[in-house]
């Protein structure tokens, strides 16, 4: 029986997983299907359950279920208890076993794609929900000199930072207003562009050469891709970050790690 993966959502008609990961099964020489499944809001559980009673093996989870993906899993990574979300799942014999690769893919993203190192650097992370909890713990690992996390309530923002203050680079938090400026790099992780927003702060937070990533992508980072080009900053959708947070679960699922520049090519020529 062929080996069984999906995306999990509501909504998930859109997602780019199956495309991705069919062309890392190709490549790599890994037989599996790789679909869209979609559970309804109060029917997450119960869809899992069905999916692993058909034979499947693992899958990716997206909005609105990551939260509940990590409660249900009874083993679960290093940074997926770190940032309290999994948006992937192994059917192990002994139990789920959750990790959340969100973070590893922003990271190699910037690092890799866009040939920047993160150490010594001055980042600005945007919004304080599930995005940002499963990035934190990994941007942090590549030794910025301080991540700043801003967010529309505060309090959210600062227990974010508490829970991630022991891993020894200067974190602080702050509202949207009181954003720092000049910033070397700036991620929205935020579900502004999700409305054709431009960026939920200020242009300040940008200087000539920043990188400015937002980690949606195609159409709807399209207003934060034009508001950091005309600040002079490097703008940067999200497909990367897709791409790379897809090889850490392939890899998790498989042991097999895939090239991620001739898909990430592929797919930015269908947009």
């Amino acid at each position: 029986m062929t080996d069984r993966y999906a995306v999990v959502g509501n909504p998930v008609e859109h997602s780019r997983s199956p495309a991705i990961h069919a062309m890392f099964a190709e490549q790599t020489g890994q037989t599996l299907t790789y679909e869209r499944l979609l559970a309804p809001l109060d029917g997450f559980e119960a869809a899992l359950k069905a999916f692993v009673a058909a034979g499947a093996k693992g899958c990716n989870i997206t909005v609105p279920f990551k939260f509940d993906a990590f409660a249900l899993a009874a083993n679960r990574t290093e940074r997926a208890q770190l940032g309290g979300a999994v948006n992937t799942l192994r059917f192990d014999a002994d139990g789920w076993t959750g990790d959340n690769t969100d973070g590893a893919g922003l990271v190699n993203d910037i690092q890799k794609n866009t040939g920047r190192s993160l150490a010594g650097l001055q980042v600005l992370l945007v919004g304080a929900g599930g995005a940002s909890a499963g990035a934190l713990g990994a941007l942090i690992a590549a030794r910025p000199a301080r991540v700043t996390l801003v967010n529309r309530t505060l309090d959210k923002a600062q227990a974010l930072v508490a829970s991630h203050a022991h891993l020894g680079v200067t974190l602080s938090a702050a509202t949207l207003a009181d954003a720092p400026a000049a910033q070397d790099i700036v991620i929205n992780a935020t579900s502004t562009s999700l409305a054709g927003a431009a960026s939920p702060v200020d242009a300040r937070v940008l200087k000539r050469g920043s990188l400015a990533l937002d980690m949606m992508y195609g159409p709807k980072a399209q207003g934060f891709l034009d508001w950091a080009a005309a600040h002079g900053a490097e703008p940067r959708d999200g497909l990367g970050m897709l791409v790379e947070q897809a090889a850490e679960a392939f890899f998790f699922w498989r042991g097999v790690r895939p090239d991620t520049a001739p898909v990430l090519k592929a797919l930015r020529a269908t947009l």
